[in-house]
């Protein structure tokens, strides 16, 4: 048989692309692409084998023969004679985006930073030697300020604030030694910045660098602020309360640990030309005593923090951070018993587990933002199928297209998807441990809004960051990437995101229109505005009946009204169960991804009250944000935990653009949910 190659995949391979780029084009364009019917695509290790030699024998000799795999011979189909809107034919485009017929089937992905990260423990004892610590070019050297005094805070509680005084740093343990070594330099550069830097007080604050020459060596050296160092007395009162105590511990030091690998990461990307970077961190910081936890999130973090989206940018735009970096090392000093108790392996996992997350968190900037001529439906369900590709067969991706969704009843998905420039792309992604043992099965839900007009009550204002509107599905499908990779155990997870656009044409939906969805609930279109609740309605009623999952949780950027409420920092939370409602908040606080629970008022149901239907799509103009998390709860069965995640605020911020908000904390809740 013959096998046509699309114009897309025979430019990703006359560009020079890698394997996976050329995998993910194929399985694009290869997939069932038939209009209504579905298609599964699973990580097995014949696929693989089957694309990799494809690319290979067509790099190496244009059209051959693969006899192996079955194909006689490759012939190139030619394309229409379409315009590019991006560059003369004659000249390759910078980035893959439609032409004047045709839509973009594919979106690229952002590379997590190759800088090396590693770890060490280093004895505190005296006789150790720092000629390891000192050979690097840049040398970052944390440090605590003095315990607080509580008893005299309590007597200025309700006076107005002043800046804080804060006592000397008095150095110790190996940074002492390294002080002295240098000639009292560190204590000089803190007492010179000591009303800037607050001699630590500050976590994730820095000093300027200070340079030192040792012979034909420049080495620059920074003093890092670990915030106060915990006093004696507050550490007794919080072993009285050990579950309370413990707990609070815990967020501090993920905030601690988040503070300072941010920190880190904009020192080694501002100092130019050093290509190492070594890090002290003193015997009682949460990196030192707790390895396994606080080095997966210190990994995280920095590795994120060096997140930069180049894929739409050219020549001197491009900006590649800490690109002179080649390998930061933490040093993390320790006495003699607590070195010996944490093994080089777990060192390591913890470091590769963060950098897996954090590649989950890249992923769903890198969705957010995209633009709509590069980002529909179609290239969201290639990116989930590069996601289950990359998972080693951990992850089956299924995408039910429009006939599918149709012999479901979706027709609040549809109703919307009408006004697509793309098909309906119903994205289904099953996670399942290798193990086979499954101690809960959880749905994870996510608003695929690619864009969003607002329909025919078109939108005033905003509607350039609208783009951001697929912000949950970004979120999910983040958190399958890194799940994918970290593969818990005890838990299976169905990430479900109903892709489309909210778009105007002659088949858009229109005000007054009545749809039926999937569970026979007839809904009232009182506002096309309001039209991510129905592609969710769908998606629901999907993870509740059709997936069988015992507990759901659901994220979208569904409301301006929670923004206003909650600002652009924190999502609002809404679900009846108390259990669900305390689990997200306290992964919320770990995790960075701070949640506020808010109130689930019944009697504002009745604002959705339809003359002719079942229910309207919209409630009055106050309580917006609640009468939305309402409307969704007729999607699911009540009796089962769920949870309505709003994430509208902080899914994008005005200087850097996509956060990545919530791939964290529904890599975290997958994670517990198998404990």
């Amino acid at each position: 048989m013959k096998l046509s190659v699309s114009p897309a995949i025979l430019s990703i391979l006359l560009r020079g692309s890698s394997t996976t780029t050329f995998a993910s084009a194929f399985l694009s364009s290869s997939s069932s692409s038939i209009s209504g019917h579905s298609s599964i695509i699973s990580s097995s290790s014949s696929t693989r084998n089957f694309i990799h030699s494809v690319a290979n024998n067509l790099r190496g000799g244009g059209i051959s023969d693969i006899t192996n795999n079955g194909i006689t011979s490759i012939t190139s189909s030619s394309s229409s004679s379409s315009t590019s809107l991006a560059m003369a034919a004659d000249k390759l485009r910078p980035f893959n985006t439609w032409t004047f017929d045709k839509h973009c089937e594919s979106m690229s992905w952002t590379p997590v930073s190759e800088i090396t990260l590693t770890a060490t423990h280093i004895s505190s004892a005296a006789d150790s030697s720092l000629a390891a610590l000192e050979q690097a070019d840049l040398i970052i050297v944390g440090v605590f300020a003095p315990p607080k005094d509580d008893d005299d805070n309590k007597e200025e509680e309700n006076e107005e604030e002043e800046e804080e005084v804060v006592p000397p740093i008095i150095f110790s343990g190996k940074a002492k030694e390294l002080d002295e070594s240098l000639g009292g330099a560190l204590t000089e550069l803190a007492a010179e910045n000591s009303k800037a830097f607050q001699n630590g007080a500050s976590a994730g604050k820095m000093t300027p660098v200070a340079r030192i020459r040792d012979g034909n060596v420049t080495r620059r050296f920074v003093l890092l602020g670990l915030g106060h160092e915990e006093s004696k007395k507050k550490t007794n009162e919080e072993k009285k309360e050990k579950d309370d105590g413990a707990a609070a511990a815990t967020v501090a030091a993920a905030g601690l640990v988040t503070k300072a690998a941010s920190a880190i990461a904009s020192a080694c990307h501002d100092q130019k030309k050093a290509t190492t970077c070594h890090v002290l961190l003193p015997l009682s910081s949460p990196l030192s005593t707790d390895v396994s936890t606080t080095l997966q999130t210190f990994s995280t973090e920095f590795h994120s923090n060096l997140y930069s989206d180049n894929r739409y940018r050219t020549g001197k735009k491009i900006e590649v951070k800490a690109e002179d970096v080649k390998s930061v090392q933490l040093f993390l000093e320790s006495d003699v018993a607590s070195a010996a108790s944490v093994e080089d392996f777990t060192i390591a996992s913890s470091i590769a587990t963060g950098i897996q997350i954090a590649s989950g968190i890249s992923l769903t900037r890198d969705i957010v933002n995209a633009p709509h001529n590069v980002l529909n439906s179609e290239s969201l369900a290639e990116t989930a199928r590069r996601i289950a590709l990359e998972s080693d067969g951990a992850i089956t991706c299924e995408i039910l297209g429009k006939e599918e969704c149709e012999k479901r009843g979706m027709g609040a998905y549809l109703g919307v998807a009408r006004g697509s420039e793309t098909e309906p792309q119903f994205i289904h992604l099953t996670y399942k441990p290798a193990s086979g043992d499954i101690k809960k099965k959880v749905g994870i839900v996510g608003k695929g809004l690619l864009f969003d007009t607002g329909g025919y009550n078109i939108k005033t204002s905003m509607m350039e960051l609208m783009k951001f509107d697929c912000g949950g599905a970004a979120a999910v499908l983040g958190a399958a990437r890194a799940i994918g990779s970290t593969k818990p155990e005890g838990v299976e997870a169905h990430f479900i995101v109903a892709a489309c656009e909210n778009m105007i044409n002659a088949r858009a939906i229109v005000p007054s229109d009545i749809l039926t969805a999937s569970n026979g609930k007839t809904i009232e279109i009182l506002n096309t505005d309001a039209e991510g609740r129905l592609t969710l309605a769908d998606a629901l009623v999907f993870a509740d009946k059709e997936c069988g999952c015992e507990s759901i949780i659901e994220l979208s950027t569904l409301t301006g009204a929670c923004m206003i409420s909650l600002g652009k920092k924190i999502c609002g939370l809404w679900t009846d169960n108390d259990d669900l409602a305390k689990e997200i908040e306290d992964i919320s606080k770990t995790t960075g991804d701070k949640a506020w629970r808010m109130p689930m008022a019944k009697e504002y149901a009745d604002s959705l009250k339809s003359k002719i239907a079942d229910i309207s799509n919209l409630g009055d103009r106050y309580g917006g944000a609640i009468t939305a998390a309402l409307f969704l709860t007729e999607f699911v069965d009540k009796k089962k935990p769920y949870a309505h995640i709003d994430i509208a605020g902080p899914v994008w911020d005005d200087k850097s653009g996509a956060t990545g908000f919530g791939a964290k904390l529904v890599t975290e809740w997958v994670r517990r949910q198998g404990e």
